[in-house]
């Protein structure tokens, strides 16, 4: 990495923040300058083992050879057209995307709020045209703790407070059950049922990972009682969980996945709704769009995307050095650590309180060179670029260990 851009120190530079920039987040207290691989680089030099990867945008880590050529060589020749025109590097995208995934039809958008409110649109389409469920009557049924946005659609169905607080009234339609229950999900389907939404894994309450045979039964409930299954992949997708996708852990192909954050590269902000024909087929001309989704330079970046995705290395790798991750954590059960739930590379961290919050944890992991970040007072999250190798790996790990002590 080359010498940083800018004469201001990190100091000076989250001072002049303050002032200027919405208070919506509470970072921890690094400028991040520059960024290669698995590292990250503060305006001062100082290194940086990146634990987090975007919470999955960076699945391939920073600046990935691959997707930096595809992107450089759109940036040459064709970059926005809006779909008011075809472009030609769209088509590519969508067969690829579709192939990967095992489905039909791609919708092309640019975040994952975007995709899950285009599903949410989607759904209730299909719906109405094809189910017959009277006008304006569609429900949608989600599980309580889940994280699929911030928009006042998709919090009126959360159940985090902070993200509710001051921003009603809430959009109706939704039905919330626990997570993991498949009898409450049963009670809650009926014939006004439009489809089921759920996170195969529920990424921002602290890696939950419902038990075998959850998705399986989810997805045999929705085929029985004639509504969709739409799993919410933005996070647990492309490679992190070590299968493409996580439903792959219990072999289930839903009626519609969101994809997201790592679709992009940690380039450009892609996603997308992929989606049986019947399913996505229900959308017309007008009644549904986005100036950005799929133009020219997301369609390069995304398509250099599956093709890493499609030579099953990186999934691989996860499956592999998720083995030292659990095996790591397992060693620190009992020393700081009361508890966690970890699949491939993406693991949250029940921390003892005793020991300090998941923020205090998150600034002394800081102090010694790695970056997390904290969930629910207690947990932090791992989720490290599918790059990383065992040696950085273990030694993330090792930090863990002595800030726990």
């Amino acid at each position: 990495m080359t010498a940083p851009v800018t004469t201001r120190s990190s100091a000076d530079l989250i001072r002049a923040e303050e002032p200027v920039v919405a208070h919506n987040y509470h970072p921890l207290p690094v400028v991040v300058a520059r960024a290669e691989g698995t590292w990250v680089e503060d305006v001062e030099g100082r290194r940086y083992l990146d634990m987090l990867a975007g919470y999955s945008a960076l699945n391939f880590g920073h600046r990935h050879p691959a997707l930096i050529e595809a992107a450089h060589r759109q940036l040459d020749r064709l970059t926005l057209t809006s779909r008011a025109f075809h472009n030609d590097r769209l088509a590519e995208f969508a067969e690829r995307l579709a192939a990967l995934t095992g489905l039909d039809m791609v919708l092309p958008m640019n975040t994952g709020a975007e995709a899950v409110e285009s599903g949410i649109k989607v759904a209730r389409k299909w719906a109405y045209e094809v189910k017959g469920v009277p006008a304006d009557k569609a429900t949608i049924v989600v599980a309580a703790e889940n994280f699929h946005g911030r928009t006042t659609t998709i919090v009126s169905f959360s159940t985090d407070e902070t993200a509710r607080q001051g921003f009603g009234p809430f959009t109706p339609g939704f039905r919330i059950v626990p997570y993991n229950d498949l009898a409450a999900l049963e009670a809650a389907v009926d014939e006004t049922t439009a489809a089921v939404l759920l996170e195969p894994i529920q990424g921002e309450a602290g890696v939950v990972i419902p038990d075998n045979g959850y998705l399986a039964g989810v997805r045999e409930l929705t085929r029985r009682k004639g509504c969709l299954f739409i799993a919410d992949e933005i996070q647990s997708g492309l490679g992190r969980t070590g299968r493409t996708l996580a439903v792959e852990h219990e072999g289930v192909v839903p009626d519609m996945l969101l994809l997201g954050k790592a679709l992009g590269g940690g380039i450009v902000p892609v996603s997308a709704v992929v989606a049986r024909r019947d399913v996505l087929g229900v959308l017309r001309p007008g009644e549904h769009g986005s100036t950005f989704g799929g133009n020219p330079l997301s369609a390069a970046v995304g398509t250099a995307v599956v093709e890493l995705l499609e030579t099953g290395e990186f999934q691989r790798r996860a499956a592999e050095l998720g083995v030292v991750l659990r095996g790591g954590l397992s060693a620190l059960l009992g020393k700081g650590v009361v508890g966690f739930r970890a699949r491939g590379l993406w693991a949250g961290v029940d921390i003892d309180p005793e020991v300090g919050t998941g923020r205090e944890i998150g600034e002394r992991l800081l102090r010694e060179g790695v970056l997390v970040k904290d969930t629910h007072g207690s947990t932090i999250r791992l989720a490290p670029p599918l790059t990383i190798t065992s040696e950085e790996l273990e030694a993330a790990l090792e930090a863990l260990q002595k800030v726990l002590a």
